[in-house]
């Protein structure tokens, strides 16, 4: 059996784990996915950010009414027949 030496200033200063290299391996490759990766939150925020750049948004309402009311104008804008 091998017998290793690890200075003091090594363990005092820092935390020191020893897993089999494979593992160690395995944690480098999800380290580098990880970092690429972008959670749920972060794609939501960007595209609420995209649609605020866009002007995909409505205005404020004081009231369940005058959202509706709002909803009901922008239907009526959207679905009139054509004249072509």
């Amino acid at each position: 059996m091998a017998t290793i030496t690890i200075p003091k200033e090594i363990v005092k200063e820092k935390d020191l784990v020893i897993i089999p290299r494979k593992e160690y391996e395995r944690f480098l490759r999800f380290e580098k996915t990880a970092k690429k990766a972008k959670s749920a939150t972060d794609l939501a925020i960007e595209e609420g950010l995209r649609d605020l750049r866009e002007g995909r948004v409505s205005p404020t309402f004081s009231s369940a009414k005058e959202a509706i009311r709002y909803l009901h104008r922008r239907a009526k804008k959207y679905n009139k027949p054509s004249t072509k």
